[in-house]
């Protein structure tokens, strides 16, 4: 579609809290729950935090109005929105979209809070600007074609992420259609986030996602102020789809758009590892408890899995049956394996027990990984797993096509508030996280956001 741009900004402006479907608000609030759970968290337990901290300081940005979660200072806006969306993503916690895969609130909700809290907006507001983020952050992931995105070396979540901060933010601001094409414009030249932290385990992943929501937020400030961006950013000579991508696909970056809500597609994470590894963890802990095999068992594992993840987490294999930092952990199949063998699930405190557990290291190196053709033929739609344990000169295998989490086997409501208790209760009262997550659980009706998030 030549008119891309235009098309996503009139979807912007055009969109209100009354023409959202009720479920598609409460499964956005419940979105807000768990990105806001996992920001606390990182807040406090990151490696990543403190380094990210002190930069700002020493910068002087640390002077503002604007709250990070878990934080009692304030920030400059644009420093708040990158700090909580650096944070949403620094656990690798946060909710997924398994064809367009990208993490989608890690971006938006934060820059969608920075604006909020400028301009005083409702939970209304809120929900409204996260939803509009949602709908065009997955259908510009879908669009620019992820595995051609990843093999230029681009992380989509980033990439993506800006154009959908710039609309959540465009939303709370009421920018009008020519503001909101200017504010994707200027986006468009912050555009960035590569995939060269996989080699070392760098934190870089994580800052990607931050400056993705800084650089929205300022992009639609700066278009709101006047300033000037080039029309057709996404589908231009030189704009998005044909910097970032050799298969993009214009059509889908508009499909259904106000008709199909794809914010219910978003699925969301058990477990603090890349998303590609969650459907082995589900058959591994299924096989494990199902024949009753001891955690501390002599096994062999193997992980059939898509080429697309296989590519992430799963090669090159010698490198990833050895993790020396949490990042390589985020990223290895194999970690993943031993932990959810060993422990019967996956949580993120498991990093800090078993990065250097002897144990849990020797079985990294019994787990195999490979391209699985069942999986492959599920993918990109699913994330799909095959596992296979040898123990005890027995074999047990399962298929696992959908990870708990996904919109087919999603996370109920009370599964989503005990994740959200377990990432708050070491730094947050009970009676503090029953009002955070009673507030967020009741955004609709809220009209004072600072003191509902941040009283």
């Amino acid at each position: 579609m030549e008119n891309t741009t235009q098309t996503l900004a009139d979807f912007c402006v055009q969109t209100n809290y009354d023409k959202i479907p009720t479920e598609v608000v409460e499964r956005t609030k419940l979105l807000i729950l768990d990105t806001i759970g996992i920001i606390i968290r990182a807040r406090h337990d990151s490696e990543s935090t403190p380094s990210m901290l002190a930069a700002v300081g020493k910068l002087g940005l640390d002077h503002g109005d604007c709250h990070v979660f878990g934080d009692t200072a304030t920030y400059a806006p644009a420093t708040a929105a990158l700090i909580n969306a650096t944070l949403a993503h620094s656990l690798d916690f946060d909710d997924t979209h398994a064809e367009a895969s990208i993490h989608a609130s890690a971006p938006i909700v934060p820059a969608a809070i920075a604006a909020a809290e400028m301009v005083g907006a409702s939970g209304r507001d809120l929900i409204t600007a996260c939803v509009v983020g949602y709908e065009i952050h997955v259908r510009l992931g879908k669009a620019v074609g992820a595995a051609d995105h990843y093999i230029r070396g681009f992380h989509p979540t980033a990439t993506c992420g800006i154009f959908a901060a710039v609309a959540a933010v465009a939303k709370i601001l009421k920018l009008s259609d020519a503001q909101t094409v200017s504010a994707f414009g200027i986006a468009l030249s912050q555009t960035a986030g590569a995939m060269q932290f996989l080699k070392d385990g760098a934190w870089t992943k994580r800052l990607h996602v931050g400056q993705a929501a800084q650089n929205g937020l300022m992009a639609a400030f700066f278009a709101r102020e006047g300033y000037v961006g080039p029309a057709q950013s996404i589908e231009g000579q030189w704009g998005f789809f044909n910097n970032y991508s050799s298969d993009a696909n214009l059509d889908t970056a508009v499909d259904r758009l106000g008709e199909a809500w794809e914010t219910m597609t978003l699925g969301v994470k058990p477990y603090p590892s890349c998303r590609y590894s969650h459907a082995a963890i589900d058959g591994i802990i299924q096989l494990a408890k199902q024949h009753d095999l001891p955690a501390n068992s002599d096994v062999d594992i193997e992980v059939g899995l898509p080429q697309r993840g296989f590519g992430i987490i799963g090669h090159p294999l010698d490198q990833k049956q050895n993790p020396g930092s949490i990042v390589d952990g985020q990223f290895s199949m194999p970690f993943s394996a031993a932990v959810a063998f060993r422990q019967r699930g996956f949580v993120w405190d498991d990093y800090a027990k078993n990065l250097t557990n002897l144990a849990t290291l020797n079985l990294c190196k019994k787990v195999a990984v490979y391209v699985d053709d069942q999986a492959e033929a599920c993918s990109p739609e699913n994330m799909s797993a095959k596992v296979r344990i040898t123990a005890n000169g027995q074999t047990f295998e399962t298929f696992v096509q959908v990870p708990m989490g996904e919109p087919d086997n999603f996370m109920s409501a009370e599964q989503f508030h005990e994740k959200f208790s377990g990432l708050c209760s070491p730094y947050l009262t009970a009676p503090q996280r029953d009002h955070l997550s009673d507030s967020i659980m009741a955004l609709e009706s809220c009209t004072d956001l600072n003191a509902a998030l941040f009283g």
